[in-house]
């Protein structure tokens, strides 16, 4: 699959989490609609997402066009991976977990237009359709073992995303193994 078919699939998931969790409620409401389930749902899809474009796509994004769109970007995940780690951390009917909800929401969707409006074009000029195959199947294989946790303490450089997080990744699964979060993990888009 082309690789940013395989993102794009990826972003329609999230931005489905995303609507859904808009505006979701707070306060004892919250604790009763099932909100953590969802959030966990996002949590790990996120941090699945962002671990495999450090480790692949910004690398080959790096390569065909240079860093500058690269580094607003990871800025850009790593102000992501703050939020998610305060809703990991937190629990529905704090205020700080809903005020982290809604920020994610917010920046969520305006990283996702900023990689589709301005890096997927630059990109897509710049590197083969055969190329963008070659690192779309690498997405794919880096997504089934990818880090299911945000560790916003990680750098976001790909050298240290295919060293450091590939142990987070195993300490990850093993936990979420161990506690029935791997029931939450999110299904790949599918082939098509």
């Amino acid at each position: 699959m082309d690789a940013l078919t395989f993102l794009r699939e990826d972003h329609k998931s999230v931005l489905g989490v995303l609507e859904v969790l808009d505006g979701a409620p707070s306060g004892t409401g919250a604790e009763m609609s099932g909100l953590r389930t969802m959030v966990t749902n996002l949590i790990i899809a996120e941090s699945q997402h962002e671990a495999i474009e450090e480790q692949v796509f910004w690398p080959a994004v790096h390569d065909a066009i240079g860093d500058g769109l690269v580094d607003e970007a990871i800025a850009q995940e790593q102000t992501g991976k703050q939020l998610l780690q305060i809703l990991e951390d937190k629990e529905p009917g704090d205020p700080e977990y809903h005020d982290a909800l809604a920020e994610f929401v917010k920046v969520g969707r305006e990283h996702i237009l900023y990689e589709q409006d301005v890096v997927w074009p630059a990109f897509e000029a710049a590197v083969d359709r055969e190329e963008r195959e070659k690192i779309g199947e690498k997405l794919e294989a880096a997504k089934k073992i990818a880090p299911t946790r945000p560790h916003p303490g990680t750098p976001g450089s790909s050298v240290v995303q295919k060293t450091m997080g590939l142990g987070a990744a195993v300490m990850d699964h093993l936990r979420d193994a161990a506690s029935g979060r791997e029931a939450d993990n999110p299904p790949d888009p599918q082939q098509h």
